[in-house]
């Protein structure tokens, strides 16, 4: 069972820290989110609660801005660019064999939290299309076929 006062001790310090600041939601989202990994529902209401605000905003802050997670990604993130150039190229049928094979809709982490799936615009790679990246890897050219030998080198 979580000790869920210890749980939030750090996320109660930094709630108050920026509780009276004007526009301290932000820093106290962002710090959370550097605390904890991501904005579980279960860190948004004490975000809430403790900046005396309503769960709806703290989710809208959270679902509006990319840089927030609602769920912690895994120790390897695989972003595919869906940019015109890669999809074009197949960038499609690359992101579906590694949905398959991870066993996981896009933007979801594996149940072992080793990889989290994520699609993503231009990688600023258009020449090498289709694009993936692997934490901060780049592969380029990639085919549905080579998706498995790419993860294997990740694999823990």
């Amino acid at each position: 069972m979580c000790d869920c006062q210890n749980a939030y001790a750090e996320l109660d310090a930094i709630i108050l820290r920026h509780k009276d600041e004007p526009g301290g939601l932000m820093p106290v989202m962002q710090e959370a989110q550097n605390a904890y990994g991501a904005l579980t529902m279960d860190i948004q209401q004490r975000i809430a609660d403790g900046m005396g605000t309503t769960l709806s905003e703290v989710y809208g802050v959270a679902t509006f801005y990319a840089q927030f997670a609602l769920e912690k990604k895994g120790k390897h993130v695989i972003s595919v660019c869906m940019g015109t150039a890669c999809y074009v190229k197949g960038a499609q049928a690359v992101l579906d064999k590694l949905a398959e094979y991870l066993e996981i809709p896009v933007g979801s982490t594996t149940s072992d939290g080793q990889f989290t799936l994520q699609a993503t615009r231009c990688l600023g790679a258009c020449g090498l299309a289709p694009v993936m990246t692997v934490n901060d890897e780049v592969f380029g050219r990639v085919t549905p076929d080579q998706v498995a030998g790419i993860l294997d080198k990740f694999q823990d």
